[in-house]
């Protein structure tokens, strides 16, 4: 029976299940079907920015921007997918969002641990942290991270609300002695060539 009095054309349709059915089973083959590096999040340029006379350097950190590892991510990257490197001594700012319309999520600066806490863990750089750590910041919510960027070495971004860093929300942050501007870059995965 045509809805609103608009009759479909002879032998053009089919009935709205059928169609459905195979909208939804073509769609989850061709998510099977897309290799994982396919799906993998760009990094994207304009989140970095900074002056090198000045020696000041801001990252947009940005919590939950997609969907990847259930929201629990940074920038679209968890594990560790995503270095921001930055050269010692610079002023660094960590403009920080919580996009993740669901979860509350913090950020800060820790020495890489293994195993990975599960609740935050003292600063590995002296202020390097969002406000409320363990609670989480809601949707939406900024906060600025400002710190110098020392001492030189490997330190992980990581989300103290728990469970969430321990789950994979975190990026790397390089302090380097040898780089001479800041830049961000894809991290290999442990054991990949």
């Amino acid at each position: 029976m045509p809805r609103l009095g608009i009759e479909p054309p002879a032998g053009r349709w089919l009935p709205s299940t059928a169609v459905g059915r195979a909208v939804v089973v073509g769609l989850v083959t061709l998510s099977l079907a897309v290799p994982a590096s396919a799906q993998q999040q760009r990094v994207d340029p304009t989140w970095l920015s900074f002056e090198t006379a000045a020696k000041t350097v801001r990252f947009q950190l940005i919590a939950g921007l997609t969907g990847l590892n259930g929201a629990l991510n940074f920038n679209g990257f968890r594990d560790g997918a995503l270095t921001i490197v930055v050269p010692v001594g610079w002023q660094t700012e960590i403009d920080f969002r919580n996009h993740d319309g669901m979860l509350p999520h913090s950020a800060q600066v820790i020495a890489p641990q293994t195993p990975l806490p599960t609740q935050p863990v003292g600063p590995a750089i002296p202020r390097a942290f969002t406000f409320k750590l363990v609670e989480g910041l809601p949707s939406e919510a900024t906060d600025i991270m400002r710190f110098a960027a020392q001492p030189a070495g490997e330190y992980l971004i990581f989300c103290g609300v728990p469970g969430h860093g321990a789950a994979g929300m975190w990026i790397r942050l390089r302090v380097s002695a040898t780089a001479t501007t800041p830049a961000l870059l894809l991290t290999p995965a442990p054991g990949a060539s």
